[in-house]
C-alpha cells in the first residue's frame, strides 16, 4: 500500500492570504482548479456508535473511513472512497460510482456493489452491512490547490467548509 504524509493546520484568513503569496513564487496552481479553486460535496458514512467520529475527534492513528465524494457539484465523476490513516500517513483508495449508484445506496440497495470488480466496492458492502453503516453527514468546502511540478508536494488551502446531516439544509453554523 503507497501512503503520503499528510499534515493538517488550522490557520487564519490573513495566514492564507499570506501563505497564498509566498506558495505562488514556487508552487503552481493545480490544474484541475479552475479559477484557482474547485468545490468539494463528500457524503461521510459511520455506524451507530459513529466510529469514525470518535475515532478522529480522539485523535487515534489508526483509522479508516467511508465517503462518497464528487467535485463542482458534477455528478459525473463521482467516486466511493476509503481513506486510510497511519499516523500522519494516508492512503486513499477509490472507485466511480454513477449517479444511479449512489441513489441505490442511499436507498439501502447495495448489493450491487458485489458484482463489481473493484475490491473496495465489495470491501464497503461488507462493511455497509456487517457494521451497518449509514449516510450521516455532508461536508462542503472550497479548495485551493498548489502542487511543485518537479517533486511529490501539494499543498491545499480549504475555506468556507459547511456541514449537514443527510436531509439537512448545509450551512456553516454546524
Amino acid at each position: 500500500m503507497q501512503f503520503r504524509h499528510e499534515l493538517k493546520y488550522l490557520i487564519n484568513f490573513g495566514d492564507a492570504e499570506l501563505l497564498k503569496e509566498r506558495l505562488s513564487v514556487i508552487l503552481q496552481c493545480d490544474s484541475h482548479a479552475k479559477g484557482g479553486f474547485y468545490t468539494i460535496r463528500s457524503l461521510y458514512f459511520d455506524d451507530y456508535w459513529n466510529t469514525a467520529y470518535r475515532e478522529k475527534m480522539g485523535g487515534y492513528g489508526d483509522r479508516r473511513k467511508y465517503r462518497i465524494r464528487l467535485y463542482n457539484q458534477d455528478d459525473s465523476m463521482i467516486r466511493l472512497e476509503c481513506k486510510i490513516k497511519r499516523e500522519s500517513y494516508i492512503r486513499k483508495i477509490a472507485a466511480p460510482l454513477s449517479r444511479e449508484e449512489v441513489d441505490q445506496i442511499l436507498e439501502g440497495r447495495v448489493d450491487f456493489l458485489l458484482k463489481r470488480k473493484e475490491p473496495l466496492c465489495q470491501q464497503f458492502y461488507y462493511e455497509y452491512m456487517s457494521r451497518v453503516l449509514r449516510p450521516k453527514v455532508y461536508v462542503d468546502y472550497e479548495r485551493e490547490p498548489y502542487v511543485l511540478p518537479s517533486g511529490d508536494v501539494r499543498i491545499t488551502l480549504d475555506r468556507d467548509v459547511r456541514s449537514a446531516p443527510p436531509g439537512g439544509e448545509i450551512d456553516g453554523s454546524d
